[in-house]
């Protein structure tokens, strides 16, 4: 693996001696120099116990504490690239798709669409607790694979140096319905908080998630770390979660009772807590109207596909990154873009035109950004073959992005 991670010594000397970057090729798309000015590096806490007062869980593994220090450390200069789902399923170069699911008890765990274009693994690799603490049916295929399957991709990606991330499309718990509140039109927040005739329902599911999560061991021995992200894009209505289904009070309490229950009375120790919108904001204070609170988030971030469409000029979703990374900074959070993309991949130089483009407008320090999951009717990164693989290579070869075949050791201290 190489590590090009914060080798000042050499790398500042490099730049001045030579007066070139890193020997990535630049993309078309450049911008301004005035924009590409670094915003200045904090001086931050330099050991593991400094770091943990930061923390929302004080008593987090080391592995998970050293996470957080580098998130915020290689964003100074670089974005992760994360996709999700990566290991799990995809699209051949025949437009076919892939899934693990359907392998097993062998399964196919080298596989990846990124790797298979760019010869590198993601450095983020996306997963849901959707099929292991919800409500399908027990002889849904994916609900009897699930835990298993998405255990051993979470520990092979940790294996290899990679950041686990889980969202929760989690299924209406007082309906047992679906996540999308079309499809399970019931109101669940305050019948799930502390008093509520289903609250009883809920602390089942988070102890479920309780015990997957203490199953995730490294071949080294160690809790595996993962950054959870539950009841995300909570400012749309789509979500049984969203704002037109419960109050603002009720989701702040829903989010606090969520952390504290993991954290305190079940003891989860390898979580960072993921707090992420969608783009329904143009303000801070806009972006800050459901956040539960610095005491419960460790991650800032935000779901944006709509200001990143074909053709898009970047700008709107340019300044809401800012606004999520100057409160990141402003309050010692890591940021990410915690999800984006465009779905089949119609503009074919859509990574380096737009997304890059978006990501390199202003200064900003986001950790990661990470596409969503492909299928063969609905496929985020490019197959062998498709007219946009050449530009994702592109963007690969970008300086300011690393793949897991550049990325830092996220566990350690540098």
């Amino acid at each position: 693996m190489k590590n090009r991670f914060h080798l000042y010594g050499i790398g500042l000397c490099w730049l001045f001696l030579t007066g070139t970057a890193c020997s990535k090729a630049p993309v078309e798309n450049k911008i301004d120099e005035k924009e590409e000015q670094e915003a200045p590096k904090e001086d931050g806490p330099t050991t593991l116990a400094d770091i943990k007062l930061e923390l929302v869980d004080k008593d987090a593994s080391d592995e998970t504490a050293a996470l957080f220090y580098n998130l915020k450390r290689v964003a100074e200069e670089h974005i992760l690239f994360g996709h999700q789902d990566a290991t799990k399923r995809g699209v051949d170069g025949d437009g076919m798709e892939w899934a693990n699911e359907q392998h097993l008890p062998t399964v196919a765990t080298e596989k990846s669409d990124v790797k298979t274009v760019t010869g590198a693994y993601p450095a983020v690799y996306g997963h849901d607790f959707n099929h292991i603490a919800g409500f399908f049916e027990p002889g849904h295929s994916w609900f009897a694979y699930e835990r298993d399957i998405a255990r051993q991709l979470t520990i092979e990606a940790y294996d290899r140096g990679g950041i686990n991330t889980y969202s929760w499309h989690y299924g209406n718990p007082v309906s047992k319905g679906n996540f999308y509140w079309s499809d399970s039109p019931v109101k669940a927040v305050s019948r799930i908080l502390p008093g509520g005739d289903h609250h009883e329902v809920y602390k089942t599911s988070l102890e479920t998630i309780a015990a997957y999560a203490k199953s995730l061991i490294g071949t080294d021995g160690k809790l595996v770390p993962v950054i959870f992200r539950p009841f995300h894009e909570f400012d749309g209505d789509w979500f049984w979660w969203g704002k037109a289904h419960c109050t603002v009070t009720e989701y702040k309490q829903l989010y606090q009772f969520t952390v504290e229950y993991l954290r305190d009375e079940l003891g989860v120790r390898n979580f960072l807590y993921a707090w992420s919108p969608d783009r329904n904001f143009n303000t801070e204070a806009q972006y800050l109207e459901r956040y539960p609170g610095d005491d419960y988030v460790d991650l800032v971030g935000m779901d944006n596909y709509g200001d990143l469409q074909a053709g898009a000029t970047v700008s709107a979703a340019a300044q809401k990154m800012k606004i999520v990374s100057d409160y990141a900074v402003q309050h010692q959070k890591a940021a990410a873009l915690t999800e984006t993309g465009l779905s089949n991949l119609g503009q074919a130089n859509w990574y380096t035109a737009v997304l890059l483009k978006a990501l390199q407008h202003q200064p900003v320090r986001l950790s990661y950004v990470l596409v969503w999951a492909s299928r063969k009717d609905s496929f985020w990164t490019p197959y062998k073959g498709h007219p946009a693989e050449v530009d994702f290579l592109s963007f690969k070869n970008n300086d300011y992005i690393y793949f897991a075949d550049e990325m830092p050791n996220m566990y350690q201290l540098p």
